[in-house]
């Protein structure tokens, strides 16, 4: 796929292309040279795991690539409904090519790619928020974050050890029994999910760990250890905080503090935003949203989207009483007016409505106002994905 930018280069011309399949090797050198922390063991597992089934957009000028975006396939759930998504990484312009507009042509153009395969949202983990807010991404997901100390103590009630491959169908089990009813938006996780894990941490000089009691799953966790070790997400039953802490002991010496990402409430010293998503396909994604039965709603608002138009609409939104689906269709009289940002962050629960409607753009009658908080807001939200 060609597009040709909308100008000359400073010395040549520059287009904006996605990569084949084949030609994904090509951008492993700019990602080397702008995250030069990266190990060569993560990029080996990277470039051969992940970019076989992801897509790669660049720019190119004088003949080489000096800008690219990545984005990396997920399935997602949102309420009871499964949609394809993407998670953008690997934002990065080469040094000398920098302030040209490179990675907002980037954006504008893979949102819009995203749009027409009625993706309802795409996700990133910033660099910094500045860079994305004027894109209209917005955060939908804070981690809890925490310290534990390895006191040595070991035992014999639990069995920990690292998962193989061949256990991702286990693990992916116990999440979904155990653990996805918990979140209204959350990736969809599968043996594949799994097997990509394991493999992920190991090139991180970690692993994924399993802890079993008479031979029955009761927790997991995944770790690396490039730097110190570090814990992400402990999943484990109530009642077995004993035998997670168990299983660290075994790997760290005794008065080691460990980082845990997405800790155990009682561990949690911070809360720290992760995850921005961008709204794509506004359609998608209302008609993924739930009303409690005892309701109705029957509202509609125009929409502002300067990067993705087809959104800028005006939405009806009906939902009957005794039913929790929320139908969307297009309509011509709108109760007022909401930008894609605000709209996103009422919709994801991160500001009340209250919160935005003095904002510039926004107008909200009464009656809309008050159909809008009937929504139920996407607040239980887990995106823990690296890359």
């Amino acid at each position: 796929m060609l597009r040709t930018y909308g100008r000359e280069g400073r010395t040549g011309k520059m287009t904006l292309r996605i990569l084949d399949q084949n030609e994904h090797g090509k951008t492993r050198r700019l990602w080397e040279e702008v995250f030069s922390e990266d190990t060569k063991t993560f990029l080996d597992y990277y470039y051969y795991i992940k970019t076989r089934d992801n897509q790669i957009y660049v720019v190119e000028e004088d003949e080489g690539i000096c800008s690219m975006l990545q984005l990396n396939p997920y399935m997602i759930r949102v309420e009871d409904k499964e949609f394809p998504s993407a998670y953008v990484i690997a934002v990065a312009t080469k040094a000398s090519y920098r302030r040209r507009g490179y990675m907002g042509a980037l954006l504008r153009a893979s949102l819009n790619d995203m749009y027409a395969k009625k993706i309802p949202f795409t996700f990133l983990m910033p660099a910094a928020e500045a860079i994305y807010t004027p894109y209209d991404f917005r955060f939908i997901y804070s981690q809890d974050r925490g310290e534990i100390s390895c006191d040595g103590k070991t035992g014999n009630d639990f069995v920990s050890a690292d998962a193989g491959l061949w256990d991702a169908g286990e693990m992916a089990a116990f999440y979904e029994e155990h653990f996805a009813g918990k979140y209204q938006v959350c990736t969809v996780r599968d043996n594949s999910y799994y097997q990509t894990m394991i493999m992920e941490q190991q090139s991180e000089r970690g692993g994924v760990r399993m802890v079993k009691e008479d031979g029955v799953l009761k927790g997991m966790y995944a770790y690396a250890g490039e730097d110190g070790l570090e814990i992400r997400e402990p999943l484990f039953l109530d009642g077995y905080e004993a035998a997670f802490l168990q299983s660290v002991n075994e790997l760290a010496k005794e008065g080691t503090r460990i980082q845990v990402h997405a800790c155990l409430p009682e561990h949690a010293i911070e809360q720290k935003p992760l995850i921005m998503a961008r709204v794509v396909c506004l359609a998608e994604l209302l008609s993924a949203l739930k009303v409690p039965e005892e309701m109705s709603v029957d509202c509609s608002f125009a929409v502002m989207d300067t990067i993705i138009t087809q959104n800028s609409r005006v939405w009806k939104v009906t939902s009957r009483k005794g039913e929790a689906e929320l139908h969307v269709r297009e309509a011509e009289d709108s109760e007022g007016v909401l930008p894609i940002a605000e709209l996103t962050e009422i919709l994801f629960g991160r500001r009340t409505i209250g919160d935005v409607k003095t904002r510039a753009g926004v107008i909200l009658s009464d009656h809309l106002e008050q159909d809008l908080e009937k929504i139920t807001k996407l607040t239980k939200v887990c995106f823990n994905e690296v890359v």
